[in-house]
């Protein structure tokens, strides 16, 4: 493993503890650990300053190709190959390899599997190459560990797959992760997001908490003589934005009146059939007695009123006044 500082262009550190060809690589979240699986069936958790190997393990049952790191939750999860040949999942503690805590079948296929991990929802997306779909698991640090959720599935198999970063995802569609997925028999990439299904005209902050930004923590040298920063944080707020609602408005045509008998036809339509003849009469009746008994109430409320006014007239304190 070559370290580069790109500032300079030049590699400034080597480590050469492996004895075979290194599968895949994953650095944490500060930049403190780095982890590597390698073709000898070894996990390996390494200090990258100093080359030294501080954790490893045998994978002889669980023969390793992927490794990630799980953000600051202290595991490692890796992708790989059972005894039986069967691809599986397995989660690790970060400071003793000693035993997996967790190994999980997937099923029988033969393409590698790719983790994807996203630390802002705590989901592990596990896609295969050749496969047409994408699994994706909830990961927490107490038992069961991993939630299975759901499954994307798409008739065309994938070569290999690209991740879009957090501040370029479409916020104010509820997006939490974008794939570019390559499709070799098709000679295109095509793009997947994940979509949270959520109907808000607001910044939905539980899904989009403070997520690493696009400047640097630590300049090379700092990184070099030995100091540890987390990413710096932004948020994704400034990226939402609020979709307009389409209103529609009739347009507004000139009031035209035809009057026969003294009767507008336009604002009362005539009955056309025997139906809509019983239903209009009825209708009419129905409002012939609710006015009637609207009339026959006010008629004794004026009854009350005038009682009341001939007794204030013939009490005998108004007639001293």
């Amino acid at each position: 493993v070559l370290i580069w500082n790109l500032d300079i262009g030049e590699p400034v550190k080597m480590i050469d503890c492996h004895s075979d060809v290194i599968l895949c690589m994953s650095f944490n979240t500060d930049g403190s650990l780095l982890a590597t699986s390698c073709k000898d069936k070894k996990l390996r958790v390494i200090e990258p300053r100093s080359g030294k190997v501080l954790q490893e393990a045998n994978c002889k049952n669980h023969r390793v190709n992927r490794v990630v790191f799980l953000g600051n939750l202290k595991h490692l999860l890796t992708t790989g190959v059972s005894r039986w040949n069967t691809r599986q999942i397995a989660l690790w503690d970060q400071e003793d390899l000693a035993m997996p805590l967790i190994e999980e079948e997937i099923d029988g296929l033969s393409g590698l599997l790719f983790p994807f991990y996203d630390a802002d929802t705590h989901m592990l997306y596990l896609a295969g190459k050749g496969d047409g779909n994408i699994r994706y698991y909830e990961i927490s640090t107490e038992k069961p560990y991993l939630t299975y959720l759901m499954e994307f599935r798409s008739p065309a198999p994938q070569k290999g797959l690209g991740v879009m970063p957090k501040h370029g995802l479409d916020v104010s569609a509820c997006e939490v992760f974008r794939f570019y997925k390559l499709i070799t028999l098709k000679g295109l990439i095509e793009p997947v997001s994940m979509i949270v299904p959520r109907r808000s005209e607001t910044y939905q902050e539980d899904i989009y908490p403070m997520t690493p930004g696009t400047e640097p923590a630590l300049t090379p040298e700092e990184w070099l003589s030995g100091t540890n920063r987390d990413p710096i944080l932004m948020s994704l707020k400034e990226g939402y934005k609020k979709t307009p609602k389409a209103i529609f408005k009739a347009p507004v045509r000139e009031k035209k009146s035809i009057v026969v008998n003294g009767i507008d036809l336009l604002e009362n339509v005539p009955p056309r059939t025997e139906n809509e003849l019983l239903r209009m009469f009825f209708r009419q009746q129905e409002e012939i007695r609710r006015l009637k008994g609207e009339l026959s109430q006010k008629d004794i409320r004026i009854r009350q009123l005038q009682l009341e006014l001939k007794n204030l007239r013939n009490c005998p304190k108004n007639n001293e006044l």
